[in-house]
């Protein structure tokens, strides 16, 4: 594999501080150190792969840089025994796409420690449908049971339902029972988000409140929440008596402030969802479930599939939400 080159998407910093990116050819000798070479199948859209596509510094410290926080392929080289030439596996977190070169490539060099085998009963691309997003709704609803709420402790609010993350929770919780309440401002997908399980759908505006109020009607047992600010000091005030809300994202606003009430007076939980630095062992027990009990009964309806040359537009889109299901990148077409 020496004289391997391969295409990639190639993000650069300009002389005067704005960045560019463009499909180039990528020599095997480029990719950083690993125990394991993935020719890389799939991949797909999450907003840390906007943010390195934009330049955030946060995310990504130097360019020029591939990014691609999510991968699934086969083995072509390995230097460790877990793993042999010809494996189905996949990658997702860890530092794949932020400082390490990342699954918008044809190939990937990683440390075994972040690859876990493709599980019986998933394909490759069903594994990138789900991708990080997916991996982080399992986590947040294994939270939930957690700390006892099941299909019958009431409804479950999903905020930026149309998202990645919203609509693969909603397929999800559709799957293990659950009553779903989605939240949107797109009226356009209303249908889209019926179909796929919500049961119910209501306005950002409807979730979002204004007056103060320290505690306000109850509206639903637990949210897996995307947006952030406003939406998430609403969505706590609004949580049934021992109800929970996950937090995996922060679209309208990184800081929030709320009152202390809904904890002390209806016993209500926040998680916080990170996913990158999962280790192993509950890696390894999210994927099986995301491949059995927990698997989605209708992938089709929910994603778009592009080729890596359709990839700048496509996170370009990301940058004022105008996205809607989760975009998957065949690096075979």
């Amino acid at each position: 594999m020496n004289n391997l080159c391969f295409k990639a998407l190639i993000v650069e910093e300009n002389p005067d501080g704005n960045f560019s990116a463009s499909i180039k050819q990528k020599h095997i000798d480029e990719l950083p150190q690993g125990d394991v070479i993935i020719k890389v199948a799939y991949s797909c859209l999450n907003y840390k792969d906007y943010l390195s596509f934009a330049g955030n510094k946060g995310i990504t410290k130097k360019y020029p840089h591939t990014p691609g926080i999510d991968a699934s392929g086969i083995v072509v080289s390995s230097q460790n025994s877990k793993f042999k030439e010809g494996d189905k596996v996949l990658v997702t977190g860890y530092d794949l796409g932020m400082n390490t070169s990342g699954a918008f490539a044809e190939y990937i060099r990683v440390p075994a420690e972040w690859i876990v085998p493709l599980p019986d009963n998933l394909t490759l691309k069903e594994s990138m449908i789900y991708g990080t997003a997916g991996f982080t709704d399992a986590l947040a609803i294994m939270k939930f049971q957690s700390i006892g709420i099941t299909s019958n402790s009431g409804k479950i609010l999903v905020t930026g339902a149309t998202g990645a993350v919203g609509t693969l929770a909603i397929s999800i919780l559709k799957k293990l029972g659950y009553t779903i309440i989605a939240s949107t401002g797109k009226p356009q997908m209303h249908d889209f988000l019926r179909k796929i399980g919500a049961s119910e759908i209501i306005s950002r505006s409807d979730v979002v409140d204004e007056t103060g109020r320290p505690l306000l009607k109850r509206r639903w047992k637990a949210v897996i929440e995307t947006v952030g600010g406003k939406t998430l000091d609403s969505v706590i005030r609004a949580t049934d008596n021992s109800g929970a809300i996950a937090v995996i994202g922060n679209r309208t606003g990184d800081v929030f402030t709320t009152s202390i009430y809904p904890f002390i007076l209806r016993g209500i939980t926040l998680f916080g969802i990170e996913t990158a630095e999962t280790e192993m062992p509950q890696r390894l027990e999210i994927w099986q479930k995301l491949a059995n009990e927990w698997k989605i009964n209708d992938f089709e309806s929910i994603y778009k599939e592009v080729s890596l040359n359709e990839i700048i537009p496509e996170l370009e889109k990301m940058k004022d939400g105008t996205q809607a299901k989760k975009i998957i990148v065949n690096l075979e077409r």
